[in-house]
């Protein structure tokens, strides 16, 4: 079996998408996500002028050779661009292998670990009352476990909470030009374990509460809000501190028992070494998408395992279908599974991306389909063409750009 063609589509329905098509020369084709919220084109230039021509003629079950072949034969390695492509490359393989066997996904990666996949939803509001609200409706859909972010008072907006413009319609996080929202960090520790006190007391001590700081605290501010929220004892503190420095989880470690999860911005292993091997985590949040597909994350997620270390993948909106896919196959056949976020697509995204996995009373299941379990409906992604989007930027109230 060769590879014929390798085809990049970038479709907007409601969200940007890229999504690589590869096809063999016995008609098997397969799909991977390369969505890069706010930076598409550049992981559509990677791939179309530096990738594709690379995979016409090889052999598609060869993922292992080819995803070594990419990382390591472009000398430039690691970034979340590179490493975006590799990961559509890496998908598409494997839903080509698992269709040419006629199995699901998840049968290649060793059969499932358990019958369903655990999920979370995502309540928010711009004050408590508002929340306590998005809250039951979260617990109406199923979820059996919720993530709470609240506005801040005299805050104008803040990232993760829903806010209306003059006319009462939603202002979406991403803009045609970066959404400018400001912050005070005092404002928002001060505020927080209000908020799960609140949430505590109207749904009681049993329902598991996450909650993400999106990065924006110092190491000793993440470590106060951690031992402030000790006794509401969340599932999880996530991002409580720029990822990118990994001693900062020492001191964040040493000062709270609070379980603490990262990750959704790192691309490789080489990002986790010292947090897991040290036990500075609970949680691993990479998405397939953007870690460089199924095959490195499976690698993850077993060095993880040896230091009990959970899976968590990073499943917002703009993970597409096929990236969600992947990402529950890997969930129901991987023992170290901790939890899957699940914000679900628009209507008219389902359409685009029809799909095999489902969601029922709060779990997923990747479903019986040969291969990952989605078909792109290329006429109706084509009708909906990219639209520039940008996530917001952060500013004190001085103006300085603050970390997300």
């Amino acid at each position: 079996m060769k590879i014929v063609d390798a085809k990049v589509v970038v479709t907007s329905p409601g969200r940007n998408f890229v999504t690589l098509k590869l096809t063999t020369d016995e008609g098997l084709t397969g799909l991977g996500d390369a969505t890069l919220n706010g930076r598409e084109l550049a992981v559509v230039s990677y791939l179309r002028d530096h990738v594709a021509p690379l995979l016409v003629g090889l052999d598609p079950h060869r993922i292992e050779d080819t995803w070594q072949s990419l990382y390591r034969g472009a000398y430039w390695r690691r970034g979340p661009v590179t490493m975006a492509a590799i990961a559509a490359v890496d998908v598409a393989l494997w839903d080509i292998k698992a269709k040419a066997a006629g199995l699901p996904l998840y049968q290649l990666l060793g059969g499932a670990s358990r019958e369903r996949v655990g999920t979370y939803g995502h309540a928010n509001g711009r004050d408590i009352p508002e929340l306590l609200d998005s809250v039951r409706a979260r617990l109406a859909e199923g979820y059996p476990a919720v993530r709470i972010q609240s506005g801040i008072p005299g805050l104008k907006a803040v990232y993760g909470v829903s806010d209306t413009d003059n006319a009462g319609a939603r202002i979406l996080h991403q803009q045609a030009r970066p959404l400018v929202e400001d912050w005070d960090t005092a404002a928002y520790l001060r505020h927080i374990p209000a908020v799960f006190d609140a949430v505590r007391a109207e749904f009681g001590p049993e329902l598991p509460l996450l909650h993400d700081a999106h990065h924006r605290l110092t190491p000793i501010q993440a470590a106060r809000l951690g031992k402030d929220l000790e006794p509401y004892r969340p599932f999880w503190l996530e991002d409580c501190t720029p990822a990118e420095n990994q001693e900062a989880l020492r001191l964040v470690r040493r000062n709270t028992t609070t379980p603490l999860a990262i990750g959704e911005v790192f691309n490789t292993v080489y990002d986790y070494q010292a947090l897991i091997t040290e036990q500075l985590i609970d949680y691993v949040r990479s998405a397939v998408t953007h870690f460089g597909g199924v095959t490195p994350l499976r690698k993850l997620f077993d060095f993880a395992a040896q230091y009990q270390i959970k899976s968590a993948v990073h499943g917002p909106e703009d993970i597409s279908p096929v990236g969600m896919a992947a990402a529950v196959h890997l969930d129901l056949a991987v023992h170290n599974f901790g939890i899957q976020e699940y914000s679900g697509h628009t209507p008219l995204t389902e359409e685009v991306f029809r799909h095999s996995y489902s969601f029922t009373d709060g779990y997923l299941h990747p479903g019986e389909a040969p291969g990952i379990g989605v078909e792109l409906d290329e006429e109706l992604a084509a009708a909906h063409p990219y639209d520039p989007a940008y996530l917001p930027v952060n500013r004190l109230h001085d103006g300085t750009v603050h970390d997300w």
